[in-house]
Formats: C-alpha cells, structure tokens, sequence
C-alpha cells in the first residue's frame, strides 16, 4: 500500500512543484496512478520539503539525563521538522571506543524518534590532548570525529588526527578554540563586556585555531568542517579555503545569525560558546551564508536543567536550545525580509549537510522518505514551556515568528503529527 500525500507544494530541484508525493514502505515511489488501497493525506495549503538536518546536537545521554535525553531530544527534532541529528560527543562516557560508543547507540536504537548519526572523539576522554582515539575501529559507526566543546591544542596531534581520518574517509568536525586566549572569559570581548565589568572571549580564539586548521586540511587532505562560526574572520578563512578548493565547509547557528552582543542580557539563556559577537560579525555571517561560504545552519541544541541556566552571565553553563525554534526563526527574520531566498534556507538546513556528510533520505523516488511537511501561514511567539526538549533556555522567548513543522516523516513512518 502506497500512503499518497496532495495538495501541496513540493520543493525539489530549488523550485516548487505541484502534485502528489508517493510512499511505499520507507521511500519515495513513484506517485503514478492512484490504486484503490492507496491512503491519502490531503495536505493542501501546505508545503514540503526534504527533512531538515542538524549536524550539531547535544542529546547528553549517556551521562546526563537531567539535562536532555535522547527520547525528549529527538522528539524535539522531530517537531521542530528534523529527520536527522547529529550527536556530539561531550557525554560519559565518551564516545572514543567501540564499547563506549555502544553504550549511546543502544539508547538510540531503543528511544529515538529520528535518525541520529553519532560522532565518535578525536582524542581519548574527548580531552583535546593526549591520545588519539581508534580511528579504524570507529569510523564503520560514525558520522565525523569532534571534540566538541574542546578545541584540539596542538597542531601536531590535529594533523596526525587528520591524517587517520582522511584514511578512513572520515571529516574532523572541529570546535575551534585556543585555550591560552580564553583568560576565564564567558562573553564577547566587546562594548557590553567591558562597560558591564564581565570577562570577555576574543574572536582570536576562535579565528586562529580555524585558521591552523585550514592548513593542516590542506597539508593531509582531509575532508574539515568547522562547527559553530562566529566571527567575521573565520568566515573570510572559509571563503579564501574554498577559493582554493580545499574540501572545507562550516555551519553557524540561528543565534548568531539573528542576535549580537548588544542584544545581551544578564540572564543565562544569553550564554552559550562561541558567544553572541559584534554586528560586524553578524554581518559577515549572513553574507556568508547568502553567498554559500557558510553552507550548512546547524543549532549547537544544548539544554541543561533550569537551575543551570540561571545563574546570570557569569556563572550560568554555556549552551541554548534550538531545535524546535529554528527554521520559524529563520524564516520571518532572515526569508521573509528578502536577506535570503527560501531555497537558500532549504539548502544550509537540508540538502548541504546531506551532501557533505553523505546522510540519506529526500523528496526524489528511491530517497529515504524523509520529509518535513511546513505550514508558512503560521504566525506564533515561541514559548519554551511548549518545547519536548527538557532544555528551555533561548535569548528567543516570546519573539514573533512564522511557519511551523506540521508534519515530519522519517523513513516513511510519521515522527510527529502537529496538524490537529
């Protein structure tokens, strides 16, 4: 039996078609001619597009559950429209054997409600120093390698890093922070830091490290892709590797796409790392994302408990929540105003990070029938009291938004129904 979706606006090739879009089993058939067993969803008004895709996720299982679980992470991917999530590795344990991996893939197997691609560590303990982990034994099992939360201090560990990942055909996905310049800061280094006493984070810690990086991608071959840029420097590094045609690509998050430094406040669900930078920043990394130096949009989703998050500035954990909240916010504030065009936003939430980390699913016949249903009529203010995620933390609370995931299918099962 076929399941035979009508009525809306399908986004394939950049552009809208009109017709059905056809399941049989977990993919994509052919719509051909109605059979009388087919099921039919009628979701006229609406619009579909390939699932969303988020390359940087913390679902914090194993190790820390108050937090986040895998059940209530996915599930807010999945009503925030995401098929597919990529776990980051900062849990207990990490992720740096097979064993250990084990330990988070049997979570998975049994709670989550979409796809989620682990990545394994770079380093032993994900410590960004010391020994490199198994290579070989993880890579049949992972998406990428990451020290997520640690930048890897020396260069000569991350380009023999490199060099094993390049072997199994593998990226680094990398958090680029040199430690010697962070000098205890927990915000940008800018006007509000300094005139409200608080310490502040340089960009310098973020751009250097990129900076080696690209080299070192360059020297080994290795396929490198940045997490969470934040700087207008890093984004000039990515476009000047690209212009020469090193496999480098990077993501950035909603929040620095959306928010500065001048838009913060003395409460926690400002904090996160990198931090909120400077307009100019800001600037830079939407004109990167229009002009594709920035490929992918990804929301370094990061709950902790309430308790956590409300220490003010200076002592609340780094980290926001992003997954259910992302693809409203980018499109009334960055679609809607002309910054960029819808396919635009497709593109860096669904069809780059599919590319650049070979995922599966999509709208085309044969794809994984992957899709995530959007209602563009909807107009709300986010309330995190509403979200699954167990996190609630967001500098976006009760802003204006529109459109909303209404439907998201994975592998031809529906993850989430918000139609009703």
């Amino acid at each position: 039996m076929k399941t035979v979706y009508t009525g809306a606006r399908i986004f394939r090739g950049g552009r809208f078609e009109e017709g059905d879009l056809a399941v049989e089993g977990s993919r994509i058939a052919p719509a051909g001619e109605r059979r009388p067993d087919d099921r039919t969803v009628d979701l006229t008004g609406l619009v579909v597009v390939p699932g969303l895709v988020d390359v940087h996720v913390h679902l914090r299982e194993p190790g820390f559950p108050q937090k986040e679980t895998v059940a209530t992470g996915t599930a807010a991917a999945a009503r925030g429209g995401y098929t597919t999530v990529c776990s980051m590795p900062n849990l207990n344990p990490a992720p740096d054997t097979p064993e250990t991996l084990e330990r988070q893939m049997e979570i998975i197997r049994r709670d989550a409600a979409v796809r989620v691609k682990p990545y394994g560590t770079i380093t032993m303990g994900q410590r960004g120093c010391g020994e490199l982990v198994d290579f070989g034994a993880l890579a049949p099992w992972v998406v990428g390698f990451s020290d997520d939360g640690r930048g890897v201090q020396s260069a000569e560990l991350m380009e023999e890093a490199m060099r094993r990942a390049a072997a199994v055909g593998r990226p680094i996905v990398a958090h680029c922070e040199v430690d010697d310049l962070l000098r205890g800061g927990y915000i940008h280094d800018g006007v509000y830091c300094r005139e409200r006493g608080h310490r502040g984070i340089c960009s310098e810690s973020e751009w250097r490290q990129v900076e080696r990086d690209i080299e070192l991608s360059a020297r080994t071959g290795c396929q490198y892709h940045v997490c969470h840029v934040s700087t207008k420097e890093s984004v000039r590094l990515v476009r000047q590797a690209k212009a020469s045609r090193l496999c480098v690509s990077c993501e950035t998050a909603p929040h620095y796409l959306l928010l500065t430094d001048a838009d913060l406040k003395e409460e926690g669900r400002f904090k996160m790392n990198p931090p909120l930078r400077g307009r100019e920043d800001r600037e830079a990394l939407v004109e990167g994302l229009a002009d594709g130096t920035i490929e992918v949009i990804a929301t370094d989703h990061a709950p902790h408990t309430a308790e956590e998050k409300l220490r003010g500035l200076a002592r609340s954990a780094m980290g926001i929540v992003g997954l259910e909240c992302a693809f409203p916010l980018l499109y009334r504030y960055l679609v809607l105003p002309g910054t960029i065009p819808f396919g635009r936003l497709v593109e860096a939430m669904a069809l780059a990070p599919r590319r650049i980390f070979g995922l599966e699913g999509g709208v085309e016949p044969g794809d994984e029938a992957d899709f995530t249903v959007l209602d563009l009529e909807a107009e709300y203010r986010l309330d995190p009291a509403t979200f699954r995620s167990k996190g609630r933390a967001t500098p976006f609370a009760a802003w204006p938004v529109r459109g909303r995931a209404v439907l998201t299918v994975v592998g031809g099962r529906v993850a989430y129904d918000g139609r009703s």
